[in-house]
């Protein structure tokens, strides 16, 4: 029975909603061509929703389906038995400079990051899902000449200056035409107390880090009619733009042009109008709360913003010196506690609102037709966000990567 179902609904969904994904996203979302696995758990966390008594079936390295327990007959599935676990997405980590900074990329897939989004480093298509890291980019950031990053940390692979709008437009099209599935710009004057940009936590070799202090000297910036330019060609091309910025003056430029996300919450107090204005225009902010710890602003910001009815990401700046390479537990703690958000939404930002947000709404979610990236960890993550640090099951595209459960066995 169970066999006939498999391929059934192997037949249906491949060829449909493997279309739709890579149709919707701005990178291909690959089906495996590996055997079909059924996984029971106490609960499966669905990117939306908390589930019991829940199984996923996993054909072609995409999920089947997803039901009680008690609708699936034996078959010839694999049947991988979790216990008292959750299963849950495979997190989507949308700040990271993993590339630049030669992170493993096995090392960040294996403690549960499954999709990282690369904002500021080498050029590149998407590529993985498949078995191994998704990795999205945005390739260099954009800037002004002498603007931030290039004074810390030089041009080549981190950043493109641009002087005039023809040179912001011609910069997005190559970026967009060499893979980028956003596009960064700083707007980054330099200063801000705290700020790990300002203090010598960014360094380009794995290295000691790089000491420099503050000064009264300011980074140039972008100026807005430039910043609209690139948001224009951007939009144009189907692509979003992310800013860097950390203080007020960065914050009203990146409003007033018209950027979709802010990279960081700012490092320095946002004065309530530019806040009302960001969210007024859906702007979206990715956290990073824990790379800011030091910062005299983050907090407030954070909890200002999401009061006002923001929308939090989760982005916790893997490479980072003081980040894990993987899922970062004080990132959603921080989240819970700056942004008063409750477990269950501090999950779904790092899963499916993260999915929709890389315009691929399947990604970050357990239902039909999405890729089988996933992890699991033993008992309710809800009730302790440390354990997702340290998942006991990985799944990337179907294949499994980690398992540390013993119960597994294959049905005749």
């Amino acid at each position: 029975m169970q066999n006939r179902l498999i391929m059934k609904i192997h037949a249906l969904i491949k060829p449909l909603l493997f279309l739709t994904l890579t149709a919707v996203a701005s990178f291909p979302i690959i089906a495996q061509e590996t055997a079909p696995v059924l996984i029971h758990a106490a609960r499966v966390f669905d990117g939306n929703n908390m589930r019991t008594n829940t199984s996923v079936l996993v054909v072609g390295g995409l999920i089947a389906q997803i039901d009680a327990r008690e609708t699936f007959k034996s078959g010839a599935a694999k049947v991988i038995d979790l216990g008292d676990a959750t299963l849950l997405p495979g997190f989507i980590e949308l700040h990271g400079h993993m590339a630049y900074q030669h992170i493993p990329a096995d090392t960040v897939l294996k403690h549960g990051i499954t999709t990282i989004r690369d904002v500021g480093g080498p050029l590149h298509p998407p590529y993985g899902g498949d078995g191994s890291l998704r990795v999205l980019t945005s390739g260099p950031i954009i800037t002004a000449p002498g603007g931030y990053p290039i004074p810390e940390l030089g041009a080549e692979n981190i950043a493109i200056a641009v002087a005039t709008e023809q040179q912001a437009r011609e910069t997005v099209r190559t970026l967009i035409n060499g893979g980028a599935v956003v596009i960064k710009v700083a707007l980054e004057p330099g200063g801000e107390a705290g700020a790990p940009w300002a203090s010598g936590h960014h360094h380009a070799d794995g290295g000691p880090h790089r000491k420099t202090s503050r000064s009264k000297k300011r980074w140039p910036l972008l100026s807005e009619h430039i910043v609209r330019a690139i948001v224009d060609e951007a939009h144009r091309q189907g692509r979003k733009v992310a800013a860097h910025i950390g203080e007020a003056k960065g914050a009203k430029i990146a409003v007033d042009a018209g950027i979709d996300e802010w990279a960081h919450v700012p490092c320095d107090i946002i004065p309530d109008a530019l806040l009302k204005k960001a969210v007024s225009q859906q702007v979206k902010t990715i956290t990073t709360l824990d790379t800011l710890s030091k910062c005299t602003g983050a907090a407030h910001n954070a909890r200002a913003f999401a009061a006002l009815g923001g929308a939090l990401l989760y982005g916790a700046e893997i490479a980072h010196p003081d980040i894990p390479w993987g899922i970062d537990a004080q990132e959603l703690i921080a989240m819970m506690h700056l942004a008063n958000m409750q477990p269950i939404e501090v999950l779904r930002s790092a899963t499916s609102k993260s999915g929709r947000y890389l315009n691929s709404p399947l990604l970050g979610t357990l239902q039909p037709g999405a890729p089988a990236d996933m992890i699991a960890v033993k008992g309710d993550p809800t009730h302790a966000l440390k354990i997702l640090e340290y998942p006991d099951l990985v799944v990337s595209g179907g294949s499994i990567i980690l398992n540390n459960f013993e119960r597994s066995v294959t049905m005749p």
